[in-house]
């Protein structure tokens, strides 16, 4: 056994102990403490995924200890490649989100300079910051679907008290929407697991995944599980038509935690999808996809045209989160190697770029207190560093080639188009119209930032200083992020491929051969 991941969810509840007692009016100290943590788990992650071997065992890192043996419950976990990149991708965003949050606990301060000051406290904040970087880690780890579903449903709690203890005007109502939502999809999974686990065929009852692969055979029960498993990981991605709750909690929570619910807690759908939905539940997740198809197709669309419309800064990029997991769920249940490969670098170049776009969103409101786009205008003469960086995620949003978010795009509609599954016909047109997007991308994103940054300057915007170096080096690693896996995505490509192999080799689908040149981008 390996001791990695333990310590890695260790690490931040421990952190997270001490932030708490820190006596009262040690705020400086526990934004320190909270920083030093994260970077000390991004540091344990980066030594752990060094000794990572593509090609070796599915699951790395394993450990395995009883947890409540007379119902086979363990506390199981191990990182396939897809496992780990997103486990990766948590632990590089929580130090930089920490660091972009530095003054988020002091209170929202709006347009007439009013103060809405938080319910909790500062140290609070960043004690919560640490306990949802250990339930992230623990639930891209989980190889017990019963510990899983116990991380799935345990990160709601920081969440929603850091959008409803620390958010904007309407915080309270967008964190028990966000709760409700997620709660019933959390119901029907639980359902759906405990299910599993009485009717599976196998000699020991367990929930562990990798025993439950193949243990469902008759087609009905696979698609009623299905069912329970894949609701409640379209809640949480989120898909039309059960997305409603994202805007409102990603307009309301602070920059910094809006970041992380839409850079890795909704990830956690798409990597259920993925994981769970198709390898659990083959012939079922084969029934289903073209239902689901026309869904994703509907979410890219959907999310899209309606982020033209916004006249709200973060609840637009929001709904381009709405289009770009429609683009996710689309490349899973394409059912190609090229396809899911896309999709699981999506999910990591995604959390890149929408974090980038939120923070620099997250600069520009807490300078003038306002999150519209018709309040701004001009940023660029007078801060052009936050204007610059600003652009640059932007861009990546709308998947400008160069940029991270282009190849997984590419590879998502290439592999779509050219699935072997269930007729090339249908999944053509899916990836046609898909297409699409990529000019509404455009729209919305070129729109808003001719908006802000462009033309005349706004007589508020006059008196705004350009981003400082707390905040440079806030934005600066997200921005050589994406470029640097715009030109060379082969890194995580040579981690995410062999663990997508296998999904495909236990849905028993046809491996596509373009998806062998594709990893040697």
């Amino acid at each position: 056994m390996s001791p990695w991941l333990p310590i890695l969810m260790a690490v931040p509840v421990v952190g997270a102990v001490v932030v708490a007692l820190l006596p009262k009016g040690s705020d400086k100290l526990a934004k320190q403490v909270t920083l030093l943590v994260s970077l000390l788990v991004l540091v344990l992650t980066g030594v752990m995924a060094a000794g990572f071997r593509p090609g070796g065992d599915r699951f790395q890192f394993r450990a395995e200890y009883d947890w409540i043996p007379s119902f086979g419950v363990k506390f199981a976990v191990g990182v396939d490649g897809v496992a780990l990149v997103l486990i990766a991708l948590s632990v590089v965003l929580v130090p930089i989100v920490v660091l972009a949050s530095w003054h988020d606990a002091d209170g929202v301060k709006t347009a007439d300079g009013t103060l809405i000051t938080p319910k909790r406290s500062v140290k609070t904040y960043f004690s919560l910051l640490l306990v949802l970087e250990a339930m992230m880690i623990g639930v891209f780890a989980a190889t017990d679907i019963f510990l899983f579903y116990v991380f799935f449903e345990a990160m709601l709690i920081p969440m929603y008290f850091m959008i409803g203890s620390y958010g904007g005007a309407q915080r309270s109502y967008a964190a028990v929407k966000f709760l409700l939502y997620s709660l019933f999809g959390g119901l029907l999974m639980l359902v759906a697991v405990i299910g599993l686990y009485f009717v599976a065929k196998v000699d020991t009852r367990t929930f562990m995944f990798p025993e439950l692969i193949g243990a469902i055979q008759d087609p009905t029960t696979q698609k009623w599980l299905f069912a329970g498993f894949f609701i409640a990981f379209a809640i949480k991605a989120p898909l039309w038509p059960v997305h409603t709750w994202l805007p409102d909690a990603a307009a309301q929570a602070p920059a910094g935690a809006a970041v992380l619910l839409v850079g890795v807690l909704d990830k956690v759908g798409t990597f259920g999808m993925l994981r769970f939905c198709l390898e659990l539940f083959p012939d079922a997740a084969k029934a289903f996809t073209m239902p689901i198809v026309v869904l994703a197709v509907i979410s890219i669309l959907y999310g899209a045209i309606v982020a033209i419309g916004q006249t709200d800064m973060k609840r637009l990029i929001a709904y381009t989160s709405i289009s770009h997991f429609g683009f996710i769920v689309l490349g899973v249940f394409a059912m190609s190697e090229i396809a899911q490969s896309g999709a699981a670098l999506y999910m990591v170049n995604h959390g890149f770029a929408t974090g980038a776009l939120f923070l620099a969103a997250g600069f520009l409101i807490a300078r003038r207190g306002s999150p519209f786009i018709g309040d701004y205008g001009g940023v660029q003469k007078v801060a052009p560093v936050l204007a610059g960086f600003f652009l640059v995620a932007g861009l990546a949003g709308l998947s400008l080639p160069g940029l991270s978010s282009f190849v997984s795009e590419f590879m998502v509609m290439i592999g779509t188009y050219q699935s072997p599954a269930h007729g090339s016909g249908a999944l053509t047109v899916a990836a046609v119209i898909s297409a699409l997007a990529v000019i509404l991308a455009a729209v919305y994103i070129l729109w808003m930032v001719q908006r802000a940054m462009n033309g005349p300057t706004a007589e508020p915007v006059k008196a705004f200083k350009d981003l400082n170096a707390r905040e440079v080096l806030v934005l600066a690693p997200l921005v050589a992020l994406i470029i640097g896996f715009g030109f060379f995505p082969k890194p995580l490509l040579d981690v995410i491929t062999p663990s997508v192999k296998e999904t495909v080799t236990n849905v028993k689908v046809p491996v596509s051969t373009i998806a062998e040149k594709g990893t040697g981008q």
